[in-house]
């Protein structure tokens, strides 16, 4: 009978636990032209909310248990506001219809002030609608690259080196993976003010990091046979002469090459050498997370630095106003912009009608960033979009909510090169071996960044100095997508080339 009791009192306790925690997981369509909504935001309560993805899915986590008041509220720009009662929600669509917009009621709130009038409010309103004193920003960042190689190809035409053969460079080559990602995924707390030139600290809560380990090593075989081949035919005294075209270099062989290395013992001194640099690579990757991460989260038109300056250098653009527009329950002017001189994006910016902020704005380039080109060597950026979306916190300021930006460049090489091994220590001629050929690479990056901030609270410089990091955080090798590592975690729901990513096993 007590064991009854005692079984019965913990399936309750366990049916408590587990109805304190649900998942909801849905997509968000728009009910006239049946589309994807995407940067849509979805809200349970104040502190506890997500961003539908660029495919207006989204995952969001509630981590208490639901009462028969709990909605769900989700608001996009351009939509009417939808609230579900969590309780009785099972849906895994989500439709939104379009809100129509009474002008009537729009001029009455704008006072129908022409577009240089509302151009300049915005201007005036830079410095003080958005809040750059200490916050301390909960946050979830994700770094994805792309790299698709699409042209490698390399021709011997001359080599002394029997080893060194077209057949050998071919198989290099076939090694190399033709298409990779890695992406980055961090949870995080960012203290500082939010300004880009301001000290940050950070406390890292999660962070994955999901590629292939492999790509790591795929020349390590390649470089022990390059070091035989090396040490058969080359003498150590030697240097490398190296030429491309009109340009050459010189290198010197370092002489501890043709020296056996001694196995290292596991001494005391070799373990605490190891763990110093443990410990570095520790505190590098928190430093180099931080500053990523702030750079992005400054590099938009509030800084006079960014690239994108529609607003800072108005007058290479050309604006237009469009229309009214409905965003979290406010009316917003929605203004287009686009280049007439030297500017390198269009798009459209939208601007609350009572106190003139800039709340989001949607741009992509119209032109290269960058182009370079000289003699075989190429660099091309050409592309640079996203979206940027800020909104008020409790001190009536705007901060930033979310940011998705996406960037791609072509870099390529088509050029002879020449390499020779020469010797003065040899009587005769200097000249010993010579590699030569022509390489011809071309090689497609794509680079994409997500932030969003679930929580901005104003802290004081007291807390910002207060805080001291902990640098013994890296980030957790996932060799395949695994979504219950982000369980109980709200997170910007992954696209599908992240969830479908998986390393594939090959036989040695």
């Amino acid at each position: 009978m007590q064991l009854t009791k005692f079984t019965l009192i913990l399936f309750c306790f366990l049916s408590v636990t587990v109805s304190a925690q649900r998942t909801i997981s849905a997509k968000l369509i728009d009910s006239t032209k049946q589309i994807p909504i995407p940067f849509a935001t979805i809200l349970i309560d104040d502190n506890t909310g997500v961003i539908s993805n660029d495919k207006g899915a989204f995952n969001i986590t509630i981590n208490k248990k639901i009462t028969l008041q709990d909605s769900l509220y989700i608001s996009c720009l351009g939509y009417k506001q939808k609230q579900i009662a969590l309780h009785t929600f099972r849906d895994s669509i989500i439709v939104l219809s379009p809100k129509t917009i009474d002008l009537n009621e729009v001029y009455l709130t704008n006072k129908n002030y022409t577009l240089e009038e509302i151009l300049d409010k915005v201007k005036t309103g830079l410095q003080t609608n958005y809040d750059f004193d200490f916050t301390k920003r909960k946050l979830f960042f994700r770094e994805s690259y792309y790299t698709k190689m699409q042209k490698s190809d390399i021709k011997i035409e001359k080599s002394t080196i029997p080893e060194i053969n077209q057949a050998f460079i071919d198989s290099i080559i076939a090694s190399v993976p033709k298409n990779t990602d890695d992406h980055t995924e961090i949870l995080a707390e960012l203290y500082g003010k939010n300004d880009v030139e301001q000290p940050q600290k950070i406390e890292i809560l999660k962070a994955s990091r999901l590629y292939d380990k492999k790509n790591e090593v795929t020349f390590e075989n390649y470089e022990k046979r390059f070091n035989q081949i090396i040490k058969k035919h080359v003498k150590r005294d030697s240097y490398f002469k190296i030429k491309s075209g009109w340009f050459g270099t010189k290198e010197a062989i370092d002489s501890s090459f043709f020296e056996g290395r001694k196995e290292e013992k596991e001494t005391a001194e070799f373990i605490k050498k190891k763990k110093e640099q443990e410990e570095l690579r520790k505190a590098n990757f928190l430093k180099y997370r931080k500053n990523s991460i702030h750079r992005f989260e400054n590099d938009n038109f509030l800084s006079e630095d960014s690239d994108l300056n529609f607003l800072t250098k108005s007058r290479r653009y050309e604006f237009e106003l469009k229309d009214f527009a409905y965003l979290n329950n406010e009316f917003v002017y929605t203004i287009s912009f686009k280049p007439k001189r030297r500017a390198d994006f269009e798009g459209t910016m939208y601007v609350n009608t009572d106190d003139f902020a800039v709340v989001r704005v949607d741009y992509k380039n119209v032109k290269p960033l960058r182009k370079f080109g000289l003699l075989g060597v190429s660099l091309k950026e050409d592309l640079r979009e996203g979206t940027i979306i800020f909104q008020k916190n409790n001190n009536n300021k705007y901060t930033l909510k979310y940011v998705d930006v996406s960037y791609g460049q072509q870099v390529g090489i088509k050029r002879p090169i020449k390499i020779v091994e020469k010797n003065k220590h040899v009587k005769g001629r200097r000249k010993q071996n010579e590699v030569s050929g022509d390489i011809h690479f071309i090689v497609r990056n794509i680079q994409k960044k997500e932030l969003i901030i679930f929580e901005n609270n104003p802290i004081s410089e007291i807390d910002f100095n207060n805080f001291t990091e902990k640098p013994s955080v890296t980030p957790k090798y996932l060799p395949q997508y695994d979504p219950e590592f982000w369980k109980g975690y709200n997170i910007i729901e992954p696209n599908q080339a992240i969830k479908d990513f998986k390393v594939i096993e090959t036989d040695n």
